[in-house]
């Protein structure tokens, strides 16, 4: 879709109008390189040069700004057109966005002369110039090389937009005139990440949950499960006591989106057989289709689903069950009753092998991998059990010794990882059972759940809920990491209210991870949690060169939760201040460029409820348009030039002939007499245009004389996009000018070449020569539009 955006102040009214290519940009391009303004930002392709322009239109170019070495590597960087009152530092900056500072630096802010990784630039004569410092060249010009790498002296471009930058040096240091920024990219990063734009508010595609719902339909829940197949969320619950007279008891089944209660089952056997009132204290998992297999105190492991209203079950003798978990066939189930690991057949509640450890309490099975791994808090060990042979292969110390604080213990399906909430921390074993990483927490480690296809881990940590403990505050957390390298995948998460002191909390998360369900034992709550983001940029704008008279387009795009919309901002000062283009809320923005607009910048902003993020502001440079219609414009346009006017020594200048198509114009002989213009299609137009009579206009009487005052030509265009001609009384108007060469014919008879014709004339033949045997073709599009910014 496009914009049609309004009028920006001081510039003129816009229209729509569609963007049309012309034929042989290259060539021309080419032709015209050495034409383009010294201060116009120029985009690059990956691996290549780029450059921007700064706010007083200064110049900075770097050789390399994708692909980078993260261990380091040397890149050139050029400037021009710099002031010469002051100071600037070269450096590879954290980029945090126009009209801030960009810090910190790689390097710092070198005043000792010796940095390899930012060099100091001062106007000549500075006091520092010499060892300390190098001096602007001629035109406010330097020339220099850095070592830039991924990481180091506090900037790590792995986790913040970086760019290469010009900053005023520590002398000016609130002086943003100085600043001009080229964003860069290391190997294993796409160009623009990991920012994907400027946030504003929070960094471009930051994640974060945000409560959605609160569901108060199941009692006290002590676990959660939402099953794969039915999608329903289970809730194992025990009651609630200062809620109701009601005995909440039992399995709950909930609708996930609001949490109306479905089912709920409250009746289990019990060590007779007989039905009784019973809580649901840990899901095991889930049963084919739908339903659970579950544990409900002491020793009772059932099974039920959506509609049931009772539970089937059995009675295990021996101790409480301490936990619970799908057996190694789809009838069984393992059980923990302290140290006692057993694998039970769920019909009958038969053990069908049983091992005894040194210490424990709970565990967490890796059928993957055929191992159960069992945990010793008390005398501060990880045991390794092999499912087959159903004896323990290894044994592991849990830092911080015997005693800490029972958690969880969780494995991660895809990598084998194994999660031990132990107090305050995290421990995380690999599947080999190394330690490889601790992850602290200021509250207790409560529960933990996997996303297998995003690769994130879930926490819950719990405030221990003791207002008289300085480090408590009644509220719990919930966090996000990626399972690879631990880094937070996700904005941390307050929750109020959520302690330990009546039960332990628990996680069910929606595969893909955009919704997470989170219960609080002591409030009898469960929270939906929805997944969001902040903008993140997926398809930035680039620099732009255009014609006066031609259609521009500008492109963004974004991706985010909930999705962003997208507004349009000018600036008119070089990126000092920025305002909204009137209507301009579409991804793509058209306008009709205006050489009043030559230098403006422009950017998108994204919002979202997450944060704000804008793109990289991009410069619009407008040269100035070429000559009129030419004979090579397909469609029928006018052909030659028009005829000179007639030498006034003779009054009245004759009528030029016609033109034929793609000709040159009649030439006008001092003695006001008329050749006709017959010349043949020229080799250098483009495709032959329709056949066009151009008549100019009588010349203005002047004196007698040989060389007669200087008639002007009726005001036709050029072929093949060439400039109007202007006659003198007794030469010849050269038509035909390529790239917009004015012809200007001498003012003395004897119809010779104008030295302006010339030039044209060999820009013509070095444009064939650029483009061989093929024809160049470089058509001025007809406007209707006016530009609109």
């Amino acid at each position: 879709m496009t914009s049609t955006p309004g009028t920006a102040p001081g510039t003129p009214p816009g229209g729509r109008s569609r963007l049309r290519r012309r034929a042989g940009t290259a060539a021309v391009a080419a032709l015209l390189l050495a034409g383009v303004p010294a201060g116009a930002a120029v985009s690059a392709d990956a691996g290549t040069p780029r450059t921007a322009t700064g706010p007083q239109g200064q110049k900075l170019t770097v050789s390399a700004t994708t692909g980078l070495d993260p261990a380091g590597q040397k890149i050139r960087v050029q400037g021009e057109g710099y002031g010469l009152t002051t100071g600037i530092y070269v450096a590879l900056c954290k980029d945090n966005g126009d009209n801030r500072v960009p810090s910190p630096c790689l390097g710092g802010a070198d005043m000792s002369g010796g940095s390899k990784t930012s060099r100091w630039i001062v106007p000549p004569g500075d006091p520092y110039e010499g060892d300390l410092a190098s001096a602007f060249g001629p035109g406010g010009t330097f020339d220099v090389e850095i070592e830039i790498a991924e990481k180091g002296d506090g900037l790590d471009c792995a986790e913040v937009a970086c760019s290469v930058v010009t900053r005023a040096d520590h002398r000016a240091a609130g002086n943003r005139t100085q600043d001009v920024r080229i964003p860069v990219a290391f190997a294993g990063q796409e160009p623009g990440e990991p920012g994907g734009g400027e946030g504003v508010d929070v960094p471009a595609g930051t994640v974060s949950y945000r409560p959605a719902a609160e569901f108060t339909t199941a009692g006290k829940p002590l676990d959660l499960l939402l099953h794969p197949d039915s999608k329903k969320l289970y809730a194992g619950a025990d009651n609630l006591l200062d809620t109701a007279d009601v005995d909440e008891r039992g399995l709950h089944v909930l609708n996930p989106e609001d949490g109306t209660s479905e089912s709920w089952i409250s009746q289990a056997p019990g060590s007779t057989g007989a039905l009784r009132a019973s809580a649901a204290a840990r899901i095991a998992g889930p049963l084919p289709g739908d339903g659970v297999v579950y544990n409900y105190p002491l020793r009772g492991v059932g099974s039920a689903k959506s509609g049931d209203e009772a539970a089937s079950g059995v009675w295990l003798a021996g101790s409480t069950i301490t936990d619970i978990a799908p057996g190694t066939t789809p009838d069984t189930v393992l059980v923990a009753q302290g140290a006692t690991l057993s694998e039970i057949e769920r019909a009958t509640g038969t053990a069908t092998r049983t091992l005894t450890l040194p210490g424990g309490t709970q565990f967490a099975a890796d059928p993957e991998r055929g191992a159960v791994w069992y945990t010793d808090f008390t005398a501060g060990k990880l045991h390794r059990v092999d499912l087959a042979s159903f004896t323990v292969t290894g044994s592991f110390d849990l830092p911080g010794g015997p005693g800490g604080m029972a958690g969880f213990t969780e494995t991660d399906p895809a990598t084998g990882a194994v999660w031990v909430g132990v107090d305050r921390s995290v421990l995380v074993f690999d599947a080999a059972g190394t330690l490889v990483k601790t992850l602290v927490g200021k509250d207790l480690a409560r529960d933990a759940a996997f996303d297998t296809a995003t690769g994130r881990a879930y926490v819950v940590w719990q405030d221990g809920g003791d207002l008289s403990d300085p480090a408590n505050d009644n509220n719990g957390t919930l966090t996000v990491y990626g399972t690879e390298d631990f880094a937070p995948a996700a904005k941390d998460l307050s929750l109020p209210g959520n302690h330990s002191q009546a039960g332990a909390a628990s996680l069910a998360v929606e595969p893909g991870g955009a919704t997470v369900f989170v219960t609080s034992p002591a409030e009898g709550r469960i929270t939906r949690l929805v997944r969001q983001v902040s903008p993140l940029v997926t398809r930035a704008p680039e620099d732009l060169t255009a014609e006066e008279g031609e259609e521009v387009a500008l492109t963004a795009e974004a991706e985010g939760t909930p999705e962003p919309t997208v507004r349009w901002q000018v600036s008119t000062d070089g990126a000092q201040t920025w305002q909204d283009v009137e209507g301009a809320t579409e991804p793509a923005l058209t306008f009709t460029a205006r050489t009043a607009q030559d230098g403006y910048r422009y950017r998108a902003e994204f919002r979202n409820d997450v944060g704000t993020t804008r793109t990289a502001a991009v410069t619009l440079t407008v040269t100035p348009a070429t000559g009129g219609d030419s004979g090579g414009d397909s469609g029928g346009d006018t052909g030659g030039d028009t005829g000179g006017t007639g030498d006034t020594s003779n009054g009245a200048g004759s009528t030029g002939g016609d033109g034929t198509t793609g000709s040159d114009g009649g030439t006008q002989s001092s003695g006001g007499s008329t050749t006709d213009g017959s010349g043949s299609t020229g080799t250098t137009t483009g495709d032959p245009g329709s056949t066009g009579t151009a008549t100019g206009d009588p010349g203005s009487t002047g004196t007698t004389g040989t060389t007669g005052t200087t008639g002007t030509t009726g005001g036709s265009t050029a072929a093949a996009g060439g400039s109007t001609g202007t006659a003198g009384s007794s030469g010849s108007t050269v038509g035909g000018g390529v790239a917009g060469g004015t012809g200007t014919a001498a003012t003395s008879g004897g119809g010779s070449l104008a030295a302006t014709g010339a030039t044209v004339m060999s820009v013509t033949l070095a444009a064939a020569a650029l483009v061989g045997t093929g024809v160049l073709v470089h058509r001025r599009a007809r406007r209707r539009t006016e530009g609109a910014l």
